[in-house]
């Protein structure tokens, strides 16, 4: 199951409160600004700044 599209509307980063956006895989968020990716587990958005992954 995918993350609902109302949800996404409105999850923003902890970190810098910029938009997320699902990645390619369908299994994390990515912040645009700060380029941490949250991950999902069992369909459930992880949004705490110590379980991201920041990419380059």
């Amino acid at each position: 199951m995918a993350i609902d599209a109302e949800l996404l509307k409105i999850l923003v980063c902890p970190a810098c409160k910029a938009p997320v956006t699902l990645t390619s895989d369908e299994q994390g968020l990515r912040c645009g600004t700060c380029k941490r990716v949250y991950p999902i587990k069992d369909d459930i958005p992880i949004m705490l700044v110590d379980e991201a992954r920041v990419e380059s």
